[in-house]
C-alpha cells in the first residue's frame, strides 16, 4: 500500500502562498491603487493581494472595508466645505452643488474641488429639475474622499435649475464657500452677469427677493416683529408702534429687494438700473453651512 503523507505545517504553508503572491504584486500597481484611493502603501499591498492583483477589485474592497468606518464619521460637524456652478454648454440648465467637510484644508484639496465639479455634471444630467438627490458615481467619489481625509464628506444639496427661456450668470468666491446663480429673462452681457452675482455675494444687507413682493414672509415678520418690539421699548402703544413700523417696512423692502438695491460696483445706480432691459427672474445665493443647526 503506497504511504500517504500528510502536512501538518498548513499554515506555514498558507504563509508562504501569500507571501509568494505578495512578492508577484508590482509596485507600479501598489502606486496606482493609492494614487486611486489615498490611502497607505501596505493597505494598497495587501488589497492587491486579496483581489490577486486586480487594481479595480482592490478598490472596491477598499471602499468597502472602510465604508463602515465612514458611515460613524457621519454624526461629525462637517461645517467646512465649497459650492460648484455650472452652466450646460446650450444653456438649458444650471446645477449648484454643496459638498461638505469637516476642515478648510479638505476643502481646498483639488480632488476635493474636483469632486464637487463632478457632482455638479452629476446634477446637470439628472431627469428632472429641482432639489437632485446623490447618485452612485457621486457617493463612490465622495466615499473616496473620505478614504483619503479620514473626514466626515457629504453632498449638502444640489439643484438643477430649468434654463427654458432664460439665461444665466454665475459666480463662485474665491474660498469656493459662496456661489450664486442668477437666473434673468432677456439678454444681459455676461460680465455684467457675473458683476450682479458678485453684489449678491458681498452686498450687505443680503438680498432676500428680486423685488419687494418677492421677499419671504417668515423675514417680514421677523423685521416687523423687531421694529414693533423696538417701538414698544421706547414707550409706545401698541397701535402706535404698528403704524411707525409700516413707514419703516418700506424702506426695508428697498434694502433687502435685489432690483431695489444700490450696485456694489457704482452706488449710483440700482441694481435694476444696472440690468436695464433685462429682468432678473431668481437668483440663488448658498453659503457652505447656511441654515444648519
Amino acid at each position: 500500500m503506497a504511504r500517504v503523507e500528510t502536512r501538518t505545517d498548513g499554515l506555514d504553508w498558507l504563509s508562504e502562498l501569500g507571501n509568494t503572491i505578495m512578492a508577484d504584486i508590482s509596485a507600479k500597481d501598489v502606486m496606482a491603487l493609492r494614487n486611486r484611493t489615498g490611502l497607505g502603501m501596505m493597505e494598497c499591498k495587501k488589497a492587491l493581494v486579496e483581489s490577486e492583483g486586480d487594481v479595480e477589485k482592490a478598490e472596491d474592497l477598499m471602499r468597502m472595508r472602510y465604508k463602515g468606518k465612514m458611515e460613524k464619521r457621519s454624526d461629525r460637524a462637517a461645517g467646512e466645505g465649497r459650492i460648484a456652478v455650472k452652466v450646460s454648454g446650450d444653456g438649458s440648465a444650471a446645477a449648484i452643488v454643496e459638498l461638505k467637510a469637516e476642515t478648510d484644508f479638505t476643502a481646498k484639496n483639488e480632488n476635493f474641488i474636483a469632486c464637487a465639479d463632478m457632482c455638479a455634471d452629476e446634477v446637470l444630467a439628472a431627469d428632472s429639475f429641482g432639489p437632485v438627490s446623490a447618485t452612485t458615481k457621486m457617493e463612490e467619489s465622495i466615499d473616496k474622499i473620505r478614504a483619503q481625509t479620514g473626514e466626515n464628506i457629504s453632498l449638502g444639496r444640489a439643484e438643477k435649475i430649468d434654463g427654458s427661456g432664460v439665461n444665466f450668470g454665475s459666480y463662485v468666491h474665491h474660498d469656493g464657500k459662496t456661489g450664486v446663480l442668477l437666473v434673468v429673462e432677456g439678454d444681459l452681457a455676461d460680465d455684467v452677469a457675473r458683476q450682479i452675482c458678485m453684489h449678491v455675494t458681498a452686498n450687505v444687507p443680503r438680498p432676500a427677493g428680486v423685488t419687494p413682493d418677492d421677499v419671504p414672509d417668515e423675514v417680514v415678520q421677523k423685521e416687523r416683529k423687531f421694529r414693533i418690539d423696538q417701538a414698544m421699548e421706547s414707550g409706545k402703544p401698541q397701535e402706535i408702534a404698528e403704524k411707525m413700523v409700516e413707514g419703516g417696512m418700506k424702506k426695508f423692502f428697498a434694502e433687502v429687494a435685489l432690483n431695489e438695491q444700490k450696485f456694489i460696483v457704482d452706488p449710483s445706480k440700482t441694481v435694476k438700473e444696472v440690468a436695464g432691459d433685462a429682468t432678473i427672474k431668481n437668483f440663488y445665493r448658498w453659503e457652505v453651512g447656511e441654515g444648519e443647526g
